[in-house]
């Protein structure tokens, strides 16, 4: 086998090319989902699939988070009834461990999920850190990011600014640390709690319950809303994280769409 003659610098060019597109391209969205686990990449695909223009930003090189690797790095992810029906319509193989309790490949699960939402046309800026919300009109409106790197460097020996990307609306996404409700927590424009003990018999609804906007122009998702609201932790079982993305995606579509109402700018930017 023969490969193409190409040049080191036509490789250089090529990507750097492609990404100042992408970036130029991405600078307004409809929805920047910060966090790739499995509640922000479920949000994206489900958005991406309406023809929203979607972002989902990843502080890590890799996306899904613990969706990878399920309890205590044993690869084997639980599922509680009724959350097998997404596992379906994603084609992701799934066993039946005992009544209304199902398991699935942590690896086969998670590259599924990325998978589907690429495929719905979400795009992903993974390696990048949340660093600060856009706020202006009482409202979120974007992002400040960095590169996550730079942001590991002590700030002694970095002065790298950030920069912004707008969007009509924001999902956190980030888990238990909740980073983008936390950066309006410390100004004092929200009141957060900190998730609870292990209960997963409650857990599960009431994270998926519980999603929604809490702030205009800021929609929680997964364990982002523990931390938000106090909900108790649920573990290594993650139908909530799934439903609860899913249901992020519908309350972001009908914000957009009275977004679009109020102000005559067009969504599907």
């Amino acid at each position: 086998m023969e490969f193409s003659p190409v040049s080191e610098a036509g490789i250089t060019k090529a990507i750097t090319s492609e990404f100042n597109k992408f970036i130029q391209e991405y600078i307004k969205s409809d929805v920047i989902i910060i966090g790739g686990g499995p509640s922000g990449l479920m949000a994206g695909r489900q958005l991406a699939n309406k023809n929203y223009k979607i972002l989902i930003i990843e502080s890590n090189n890799y996306l899904g988070g613990g969706f990878w690797i399920g309890g205590y790095l044993m690869n084997s992810l639980t599922f509680r009834s009724p959350s097998e029906k997404i596992l379906s319509e994603l084609e992701i193989p799934y066993k039946k461990a005992e009544e209304g309790l199902f398991t699935a490949s942590g690896p086969a699960a998670c590259s599924k999920l990325i998978w589907e939402t690429n495929k719905a046309g979400a795009r992903i800026l993974n390696m990048t850190k949340f660093d600060d919300v856009v706020y202006r009109n009482n409202r979120v409106e974007g992002v400040v990011i960095n590169w996550t790197p730079v942001s590991a460097l002590p700030r002694q020996i970095t002065c790298a600014d950030p920069i912004c990307l707008e969007s009509k609306i924001v999902i956190d996404a980030t888990g238990h640390d909740a980073f983008v409700c936390k950066s309006l927590s410390k100004r004092k424009i929200v009141t957060m709690e900190d998730f609870g003990p292990m209960d997963v018999g409650s857990s599960e609804s009431l994270v998926v319950a519980k999603t929604g906007q809490i702030h205009p122009g800021l929609i929680i998702t997964g364990m982002a809303v523990s931390s938000f609201y106090g909900v108790p932790r649920m573990g290594p079982t993650f139908g909530g994280m799934l439903e609860s993305g899913k249901k992020a995606a519908e309350v972001a579509e009908r914000v957009l769409n009275a977004y679009q109402e109020k102000t005559g700018q067009k969504v599907n930017t």
